[in-house]
This record gives structure tokens, sequence and C-alpha cells, in this order.
């Protein structure tokens, strides 16, 4: 297990080493007033501590992510290892961190009215629309996921138990966010992060399971290519645009500038260990089994109630409920949320009253809802996909910031085109795309994002040297 703790440690120690060196290049003003305070209008503006966002950003960018994509990743063996903990580091954490620093000094701004500031109007209604659709989709796949498994454990028809999670997801929706998100959601947080301890102690614990080595022969079984299906599998567990849509909600609430780092890289570190757990607990649990292979194109909810019953009996299936049921469902219920705020940014709609609330959020949900009906793996594979797309746009807003204020903007532009590479590479092949062969689709991806790397740095390095001229 030699291979498990070493990227356990790796992802805690990131933390403290590359983490502060993103604050350090950032800067923190702790004389600043945050939009919390100086917008503070008791719906979604609302100061909470540092603890308290850091647990509801944490389970607003988590749900079923670092679970579902960790267990089908597992099917790729311990190479799903190296995308979490590298991913993490270098890619998620600094997508998550500047999106969280860009919306907290711009008074909590959603992405696309940010990302409008450095890339143009264009860019913004591209990702906008992404955004929500991503928004929508996240809620559909989350409340799928909860209710086939509450079905399966109770009988209840799916749909019914999906009218009642949709009803849940309004309330909660339109709800002040100290209201049930800041009173609730650190709880579930909490709960969250102990049923993986749970789960992987007992794990450890019992003699008949070994998580594999990087060494390990014989653990690959798909016949998919890693590159580029893993790094789209493994998405919330490493990079994911998602996340982007879900900092403005903490920003927002934000009481200092020095909380930045805790809360965005923080929240990410901690998905990530989450993913890097259950990937391994799937390994060394379907270790040469079928029902693996299986998974990948199903709702992998079944899978996850078979291993937590499996290693820790009666308790297993309460940390089922709370891991695979309520803890998405309130990542559904945010998702929508971010959905609406974005819209609401988008055409400069005030949001105080509970009516300008519902005209905006109420046909968000029900097409939220007709998506449901949806098969489940393919619904997962576009929402996985799309958001590489935002995660890029993000991630070159960023660069673009960093040029501007003279900073190294490699950090940010690096994680860009990694993200471009895969995102292209998967559609170009993809059984859901235009399946062409590997190893052209490879060639084309890397072609056009060599040719675009070339032109965005020229082209902003330029604007930049114009402006400061000026």
């Amino acid at each position: 297990m030699i291979s498990f703790f070493i990227c356990l440690l790796a992802l805690i120690l990131s933390y403290f080493i590359y983490g502060r060196f993103l604050e350090r290049i950032v800067g923190v003003d702790e004389t600043h007033v945050t939009p919390a305070y100086r917008l503070e209008n008791g719906v979604d503006y609302v100061p909470m501590n540092k603890y308290k966002n850091l647990l509801i950003h944490f389970l607003n960018i988590a749900g079923l992510g670092p679970i579902f994509g960790a267990i089908q990743g597992a099917l790729f063996g311990p190479a799903a290892f190296l995308w979490i903990v590298l991913g993490t580091i270098f890619i998620g954490g600094v997508h998550d961190f500047f999106s969280g620093v860009m919306s907290v000094r711009k008074d909590g701004l959603s992405m696309p009215d940010i990302i409008s500031e450095y890339l143009g109007d264009k860019v913004r209604k591209i990702v906008g629309f992404i955004i929500v659709v991503t928004g929508i989709l996240v809620g559909a796949v989350f409340a799928t996921g909860s209710a086939d498994l509450l079905s399966s454990l109770t009988g209840v028809e799916t749909h019914i138990l999906l009218v009642i999670i949709f009803a849940y997801f309004l309330i909660a929706t339109l709800l002040p966010v100290d209201k049930i998100i800041g009173k609730i959601y650190p709880i579930f947080g909490i709960v969250f992060l102990i049923m993986a301890v749970v789960m992987i102690s007992a794990l450890l614990l019992n003699p008949n399971y070994t998580i594999p080595e990087f060494t390990t022969p014989g653990l690959y079984l798909t016949t998919k290519s890693i590159f580029p299906f893993l790094f789209v599998t493994i998405a919330c567990g490493a990079i994911s645009g998602f996340h982007s849509s879900q900092s403005p909600i903490v920003a927002r609430c934000m009481e200092n500038e020095k909380d930045m780092r805790l809360v965005f890289y923080g929240a990410m570190v901690v998905e990530g260990i989450l993913a890097l757990i259950w990937a391994a607990i799937a390994m060394a649990f379907f270790h040469g089994q079928p029902q693996l292979a299986v998974i990948y194109g199903a709702t992998p909810a079944v899978g996850v109630n078979e291993i937590a019953t499996t290693l820790v009996g009666p308790i297993g299936l309460v940390l089922t409920i709370i891991g695979v049921v309520i803890c998405p469902i309130t990542t559904g219920d945010t998702a929508l949320r971010a959905a609406r705020i974005t819209v609401a940014d988008g055409f400069k709609l005030d949001q105080k009253t509970l009516m300008s609330r519902v005209k905006i959020a109420l046909p968000l949900f029900i097409i939220s809802f007709a998506l449901t009906f949806v098969d489940f793996s393919l619904i997962w594979r576009y929402m996985a996909w799309a958001q590489l797309f935002i995660a890029v746009a993000v991630l070159l807003a960023a660069t673009v910031y960093l040029i501007e204020n003279k900073k190294h903007f490699i950090i940010t532009f690096a994680p860009a085109i990694v993200c471009l590479v895969i995102a292209i590479a998967y559609i170009l092949q993809a059984p859901e795309g235009l399946r062409l062969d590997s190893f052209v689709a490879n060639l084309i991806s890397v072609i056009i994002t060599a040719i675009f790397s070339v032109y965005f740095v020229l082209k902003y390095r330029k604007s930049s040297k114009d402006l400061n001229e000026v």
C-alpha cells in the first residue's frame, strides 16, 4: 500500500507548500473589505466564518463526483492515483484557488462576468451557457444517483423520490444562503469526511483486501486508453470547471482574504483525498472482478452500497445513505443555485425578493428534472467533458489576470493547456463524440492546442504591454 500512502502524503503536503506558493503569488490583503460585508443583502451576500465556508464549499464541489468518478476511474488501475494527485495539486487546486480569488476581488461575481473582463464578452456568453447547463446536469445526475440508491433500499419508485428531491432543491435554492446551507451543510460536510475515513480504515484493517501498487500487474480492466478517458472519468477528484460555478457562493460569504487558501485550495485538496480513498477502495474491493467493469457504464450507487455494507456492516448502510444520498442532494441544490446566480448576474436581475428568484429557478428545475429520464452514464460523461471547457476558460482568465499584474502566469496557463488537449482529444474519439482513431484524435488535439497556445500568449502579452505603456 506504499503507493497509496505516498499519494496521500503528497496531497496533504501540497496544501502547505504549493497552496502557500499560490497565496504568495496573488498576495493577501487582510484590510480589504470583502463582498460579504460591502454588499451584504441577507440572501446571497452573508458573512460566515472560514471553517463553515470550507465545509460548505467542500460539500458543494464534492457530492458524488469524487466517489462515482473515482470508482469508475479505478478501471484504469493505479494510474488513477497519479492523475488524482497531480491533477489536484497542479490543475484542480490552481483552478479552484484562482476562481475563488478573482470572485472575492470582483465583488463575488459569477465566473462568466469575471471571464468577460479578461477574455471578452463572446467567451462570457459561451461559458455562462455551459455553466448553467452544467448546473442543470449536475442537479439531474446527483438527484438520479441518490434516487436510484434510495429506491433499491426502500422499494419506492425512483421518480417519486426524484419529485421529493427536486422539491427540496427548489426550497434550498430559493432561501437565503445562511438558512439551510449555512446551518446544515457544514455538518454534512463533516459526516461526508467521516464516511471516507471509516471506509478506508475498515479496508486497511481487513487482511482480505490489498490496495495495489503502481507496479501491480493485471489491474487494467478496460479497453479504453488512459488518455484521454481516465482524465475525463475522474473529473471532480482532479479538475472540474463546475467548481468555479460554486466559488462565488462562498466568495460572497468570505470574511477575510486570508481565508482564501483554506477555503478554495484546501477544499480541492480534501476532495482529492476523498477521490484517492475511493479509487483505492474500488481497486482493492473489486480487484480482478467483473463488477468494476460493469460499474463504468452504470450507476455506481449500488457498488458503493455493496462496498459499504461489506466493509462495515449496518454502519455502512447508514454511511451510504449519508454519503451517496444526502450529500449529493446538497451538492445538487447548490449547483442549481449557482445556475440561478449565473443567469441573474448575466441579465443584471435583482435577487432580493423571493418571486424574482422563483422566476429564474423554476425553468431551470423543470429542465433538470426532465433530464433525469436520460441515460445516467451518458449524462455523466457529457457533464465531465463540458466542465473541462469551463476549467480552460477560468484558467485562461486567471492567466490574463496574472499577466496584467506581472506575475508568473505559467502556473495557470500550463494547466489550461492540459485541460484543452484532454477536452479536444476526448470529443474527437469518444463514442458520444466523433469516434476518430485515437492516434489521429490525439495528434489533432495537440496541433490545435499548440496553435492556440502561441496565439493566446502573443495576443495577451502584447495587450498587457500596451496597457502598461498607456
